[in-house]
């Protein structure tokens, strides 16, 4: 007879298989177990019809039953269901016990086709040659933001257009202390609602060591120049 091609199905396999009719039940379970990882004896193994019929593939002498006595059909469903406790199997879909293999970065660095390969070819990141220039750029860019909205030392000046966080810009340039490029505006509030007094991380950038955190560091978008007096909280009270 000739081999019949049958869908061999189990818990981590689906493949199509070519079976020859003349083997053994005890044949089949040996050419099956490096396609399912299960051992020929835990295997139970089961011929699905064109009516759903779930035939089992046993025999009390296995090697003296042939599958020729089967109803072979081509393209059916061969079953194969592994009897270990599910403690015993091996998890194949599962990677925690597999060495991850890392690639040398020398290696890396001289394949053509990686992302690091594209990007030199693009020049982008550290491969652009531009890329001092853009830094440059932006400290330019806030170094002009500050000029045009007026910013210098004593002058008055309010935060977001907030009435209630007015103050005096006690210092302008750079603050090593935070991430970012360019310059920042050092204010000291009117009232004790800011970040420091006036220092960040042991360097002190104007003032006094003081208990009362009137102090904060912005960006010059946030700051509005301008008459800006300190309120009085008593303006507005009626007389009692």
């Amino acid at each position: 007879m000739a081999d019949v091609p049958l869908y061999v199905v189990s818990d981590y396999a689906s493949a199509e298989r070519r079976i020859t009719p003349s083997w053994s039940i005890f044949q089949l379970r040996t050419k099956l177990e490096p396609i399912t990882g299960i051992p020929p004896s835990c295997q139970q193994i089961f011929l699905k019809t064109s009516s759903n019929e779930r035939i089992p593939i046993e025999a009390s002498d296995e090697e003296a039953v042939f599958l020729q006595q089967f109803p072979l059909a081509p393209y059916a469903e061969l079953q194969v269901v592994d009897t270990r406790p599910p403690s015993a199997r091996p998890n194949f879909s599962s990677s925690a016990g597999v060495e991850k293999y890392v690639l040398p970065a020398d290696e890396y660095e001289k394949k053509t086709d990686s992302v690091l390969a594209w990007k030199k070819t693009q020049k982008l990141g550290r491969f652009d040659p531009n890329a001092p220039t853009h830094e440059q750029a932006k400290i330019a860019a806030i170094s002009q933001e500050i000029e045009s909205r007026g910013i210098a030392i004593g002058k008055r000046c309010r935060l977001g257009l907030d009435d209630t966080r007015r103050g005096e810009i006690k210092y302008v340039g750079d603050v090593k202390e935070i991430p970012g490029l360019g310059a920042w505006v050092g204010v000291q509030l009117d009232e004790p609602v800011g970040k420091n007094d006036g220092s960040i991380g042991g360097t002190r950038y104007w003032g006094e060591e003081s208990e009362l955190k009137r102090g904060v560091f912005v960006r010059a978008e946030r700051v509005e120049i301008g008459d800006f007096p300190v309120l009085d909280d008593l303006e507005d009270m009626e007389e009692i």
